[in-house]
């Protein structure tokens, strides 16, 4: 298991809603900082609803002099909006972006510019040439939108083609899924870094709530044993560090490379699975 300086570590935050989330999230990301991951990225919220949250939140982290990127997402956004966007963040010295499509809230029937997230990358990349490093996202168990896995792995090659530079899955529970999406990837020519999304467990309701929203497979030895904790709340967050951290080392052996860890603005698990799979931390 490769645990080095060539492993990447990530964390990914969403914009508070309140001056006490902003003062909580501030002290999450001291405790995970000391963990020297290579970035923090600030969601967007569906439709753009957070995006003057996102951008003051994404700010605040570059002010600090931590790396930081942000979301970028094509629902109901316009060529103009995501250019100004684009001028921002270079302003201040921010190179690295996250460009998904996004997910159409309730209600809103105009999709804006961009239909595609490759859409999206192909306009950033016209825009600001190679200043931004460019993630997009991968679903290794299939988007839950799309017609075929064969097709979902073709939506992922036209967003590489449009000038991706690497990858966040989705997250799972299933090392063999990442496993065989990786491969397939790279049996069509494709050789980018495909970066693990990991969700850790410290709410089962929440979580089964999230996984069937997204497509995310909980197997179903993990959700008959969360559901056997009851109310214990320590033993859901114990075996969820068990599992979570057995399944990172495994990726980590089988060359994945990096964790990008869906923190839901917590550091606790985070840090004990990080801990337990022997991250160093100062």
């Amino acid at each position: 298991m490769n645990t080095g300086s060539d492993t990447t570590l990530s964390f990914e935050f969403f914009p508070p809603n309140t001056p006490e989330g902003m003062v909580k999230l501030r002290d999450v990301r001291a405790r995970l900082a000391a963990f020297a991951p290579e970035f923090f990225s600030v969601t967007y919220g569906a439709g753009g609803v957070t995006r003057d949250k996102t951008l003051a939140t994404v700010l605040e982290i570059a002010a600090e002099g931590r790396p930081v990127a942000p979301h970028l997402s094509c629902v109901g956004a316009t060529r103009d909006s995501v250019r100004e966007l684009l001028a921002q963040y270079r302003s201040h010295g921010i190179r690295r972006l996250v460009a998904l499509r996004g997910d159409l809230p309730s209600g809103m029937r105009a999709a804006g510019d961009f239909r595609y997230a490759s859409d999206l990358v192909a306009f950033v990349r016209a825009e600001s040439g190679d200043w931004f490093h460019i993630e997009v996202a991968a679903y290794p168990e299939t988007h839950p939108q799309a017609r075929s896995p064969g097709d979902d792995l073709e939506a992922f090659a036209s967003k590489v083609r449009a000038g991706a530079d690497s990858a966040i899955t989705q997250y799972f529970f299933n090392a063999d899924a990442y496993l065989r999406f990786r491969d397939d990837v790279h049996r069509l020519g494709i050789d980018l870094p495909i970066v693990p999304g990991i969700m850790p467990i410290g709410n089962f309701a929440q979580l089964a709530r999230f996984s069937d929203a997204c497509g995310a497979e909980i197997p179903r030895w993990i959700r008959l044993k969360l559901a056997g904790f009851g109310d214990d709340v320590e033993a859901i967050r114990s075996f969820g560090v068990e599992v979570v951290s057995s399944m990172c080392r495994r990726l980590l052996a089988e060359g994945a490379p990096g964790l990008h860890f869906y923190t839901l603005n917590q550091s606790a698990i985070s840090g004990r699975i990080l801990e337990s799979i022997g991250f160093p931390h100062g």
